[in-house]
């Protein structure tokens, strides 16, 4: 195939050795799927081990709790039991649908759940917490020097909401950089923090100036009245505001993951988080704008202008760059297929969702739901292996340190590929012995004869073929030696 005329001729292990960007040889054979102790490997060297690990993760949960607990005694205490059940029931339900949506984005290479739920924790309750106390502050403060209170909303709810919901998502790409794998984990990290803020925002707007306010002046007919208007307003037409803003730090931060630059390193997460903030702060200004102007319509006119429109081309903007992203197996896996890892049609297999999907299906009829599961890790591990191998060709691992941790989880991917494989390859009873040589399928046709059949331009489906244990390999470009391949290897 085209894309694998582009590898780096490497022709003895010795220029492997000095070549980091080398695929590395095949591996001694390994346990079948899934026993995979060998890929769990030892303890990657630098990596904290013990009560330094631990620690920090304590006072993280510790702080989000304290955090939280706060937050729910303000809220009860403020906006009454029944303004915070009401208020809390209404907020929680668009929740599932934005949250399924930003883990729809990322199924390329879905990041660890717990991960997930801290940001959505850390953006629900420390930086609710702390932007409530600054904003009631500067409410305050504005008071006295004879500042309207509207204020508040434009000159300094943008920097602290901001700022406070980028801050989980960074403690997470500085303690846990390689879950950073590129744009669109920015975007699902600092989205579901700016989902966990606007979740509770609007347990204060809608069990608070809504429900508690209609209840205590005109009773709770009027309450509720009024949770389902401000429902409507908050939710319906202007719920993805808080993501969106957000998103735009998340944007930055994934630039600086992939990036070996280190003014871009330093420059994208700021710019991000200027932009978030910008973008707050005028979606914050509309309305006190209207308001102060008694003109409805600069509500409206910028509503429909500018946030809407914005708002699309920042999704549209997501779902390209997640096919692109999704793409990144197709460009850069081909040197493990020309060193016999993997197959041609394997790694074609990975450059789109149908394409997975189909996979897992076929893996499914053959070998049941344990091939699926296994498909489905095989897909999952290839995926963080495009990532490392980008990662060595950008200069992602800026020290010696981070090579080897890189050079190491390689090694590691490669043999957890190789497990899961096992559980579904050559399981097809419709498909013919095969197997790939490096450079081409050596097919067993019905006559008997072992036929070499070279990979098609567009391979779109995985051929089911069985890899074979892998042997010595005396120099670079196929797992038997170096081609011609006369003979098939001896089972």
């Amino acid at each position: 195939m085209s894309g694998m005329s582009g590898a780096r001729p490497v022709t003895t292990l010795a220029d492997m050795a000095v070549d980091p960007l080398a695929p590395p040889p095949s591996p001694a054979p390994v346990p079948p799927y899934p026993a995979m102790a060998a890929a769990a490997g030892d303890p990657v060297p630098g990596r904290l081990s013990g009560w330094r690990r631990w620690l920090p993760v304590a006072g993280v949960i510790s702080l989000i709790a304290a955090a939280a607990i706060g937050m729910l005694i303000f809220l009860g205490y403020n906006i009454g039991v029944a303004g915070l059940a009401i208020g809390l029931t209404a907020a929680i339900l668009p929740v599932p649908l934005l949250a399924s949506s930003f883990v729809w984005l990322d199924r390329y290479e879905p990041e660890p759940t717990k991960y997930l739920v801290y940001c959505f924790a850390w953006g629900a309750a420390v930086a609710t917490a702390v932007a409530l106390v600054v904003n009631s502050s500067s409410a305050w403060l504005f008071d006295q020097i004879g500042l309207p209170d509207a204020l508040v909303a434009v000159l300094v709810a943008p920097f602290i909401e901001e700022s406070m919901k980028l801050l989980g998502p960074l403690l997470l790409f500085w303690r846990r950089r390689g879950e950073w794998s590129g744009i669109t984990d920015g975007i699902v990290y600092c989205g579901l923090s700016a989902l966990g803020f606007a979740m509770v925002e609007n347990v204060l707007y809608l069990g608070g100036h809504g429900y508690a306010a209609g209840a205590d002046e005109y009773g709770p007919a009027t309450g509720l009245q009024n949770v389902f208007l401000i429902f409507i307003v908050r939710i319906l037409f202007t719920g993805f505001a808080h993501p969106l803003f957000t998103s735009m730090a998340g944007i930055g931060l994934g630039i600086a993951a992939r990036s070996s630059d280190r003014t871009v390193r330093r420059l994208a997460p700021i710019a991000g988080l200027l932009l978030a903030m910008m973008l707050h702060g005028i979606f914050n200004l509309l309305p006190t704008l209207a308001g102060a102007t008694q003109e409805t319509l600069i509500m409206l006119y910028g509503y429909l202008g500018f946030m809407v429109p914005f708002f699309f081309a920042v999704v549209g903007f997501a779902i390209a760059w997640r096919s692109w992203e999704g793409r990144l197996a197709e460009r850069v896996l081909y040197p493990y297929a020309e060193a016999g890892w993997l197959a041609p049609s394997e790694v074609a297999a990975l450059g789109t969702l149908g394409r997975r999907h189909a996979a897992r299906e076929w893996a499914r009829r053959v070998a049941g739901q344990p091939g699926h599961r296994a498909m489905r890790d095989f897909q999952f591990a290839a995926t963080r292996l495009a990532l490392i191998r980008d990662g060595l060709v950008r200069g992602l691992s800026r020290t010696p340190a981070d090579l080897q941790r890189a050079v190491e989880e390689e090694r590691d991917l490669l043999i957890a590929i190789t497990n899961y494989r096992s559980a579904f390859a050559g399981r097809d009873p419709q498909t013919p012995p095969s197997w790939w040589d490096g450079r081409n399928y050596r097919i067993t046709f019905p006559d008997g004869v072992v036929r070499t059949v070279a990979p098609p331009a567009e391979p779109v489906m995985p051929l089911p073929i069985v890899l074979p244990p892998p042997m010595p390999m005396p120099a670079y470009g196929g797992p038997y030696g170096p081609p011609p391949f006369p003979q098939p290897p001896q089972r």
